[in-house]
């Protein structure tokens, strides 16, 4: 009786609360709303396709439990969820910080923030010549059904999985990418690393990634080229094996190449952005042109 008494209370000082509010103050509420709505949203979506999504449904199942437990005043089993709470954030946030970094990178490279702290270039970029070396290589090592997955660093920085291979240090070219993946060599197996014009490193271990929404077709190397561009704004080549589809892979999105062409304009238009693409010396665009004839 008493609960009831309270609950019609309670609802009555919200309703007198709103009979106060201005028409400023009516906006000004309906836009926070919005904003929190929206957040709430994407915050859901982007955890979906991570592994705290079975986590966040044992989170619901636990709030419940202690919304029950304060209706019928359960004071000690409050008192000790109160307890573990902080205990529980601080393991979530060990447990699940690479998730929470890529959701940080991931919010980072947006173009709403980015814009607000334009990136730093911090590595040379990869020349349009180097870059042709590479769609040469991937397509013909797909025509041969070699496996081959290529990552081109751009703004952040990917020495960790660097040093996860083994180094390299030579230029860029189409023979040094295609003997490298040659089956049955030392270094044909994990990824390679460019940065700039060089192959850093060859045999490179990378993040898989955590998106269950991923085709079950894909194998290692699609999600290990997703996996890296989640955490990181490179641009990942991936040939497969077992069909010699050549795929390109950034801002966890992965997208199948129809021919050298399409792959060619893919890269230059994210390394040097589609305006810069477009306005590019007309002997360059000669040149680019007389590769497809």
């Amino acid at each position: 009786m008493y609960l009831e008494i309270d609950i019609i209370e309670r609802t009555q000082n919200v309703i007198n609360l709103f009979k106060t509010l201005t028409t400023a103050e009516w906006v000004s509420a309906i836009v926070e709303v919005l904003i929190i709505a929206f957040i709430t949203y994407k915050l859901i979506m982007w955890i979906k396709n991570t592994r705290a999504w079975g986590l966040l449904k044992g989170l619901v199942v636990v709030g419940i439990f202690v919304i029950i437990a304060n209706i019928f005043e359960f004071d000690v089993i409050i008192f000790i969820l109160s307890k573990l709470s902080y205990l529980a954030l601080l393991a979530l946030i060990i447990v699940f910080q690479d998730d929470l970094r890529s959701g940080l990178e991931h919010l980072g490279r947006q173009k709403v923030f980015a814009n607000l702290l334009p990136d730093i270039k911090l590595t040379k970029s990869t020349s349009k010549e180097c870059i042709q070396e590479i769609v040469e290589a991937s397509f013909a090592m797909g025509k041969v059904r070699t496996g081959a997955l290529i990552v081109i660093e751009q703004n952040v920085t990917l020495e960790e999985y660097e040093r996860t291979g083994i180094t390299i240090n030579g230029e860029v070219s189409r023979q040094l990418l295609i003997n490298i993946f040659e089956k049955n060599t030392p270094l044909h197996d994990g990824a390679v690393l460019i940065v700039g014009n060089i192959v850093k490193a060859a045999t490179c271990y990378l993040p898989l990634s955590h998106n269950h929404s991923i085709s079950k077709d894909l194998g290692t190397r699609h999600r290990a080229g997703l996996g890296i561009s989640e955490v990181s704004d490179s641009i990942t080549i991936v040939v497969s094996e077992e069909t010699g589809n050549v795929s390109l892979c950034n801002n966890s999105i992965l997208k199948q190449m129809k021919d050298e062409k399409e792959l060619l304009k893919e890269l230059l238009d994210l390394i040097y952005g589609h305006e810069d693409n477009t306005k590019q010396d007309g002997n360059v665009l000669s040149m680019m042109k007389g590769w497809f004839k």
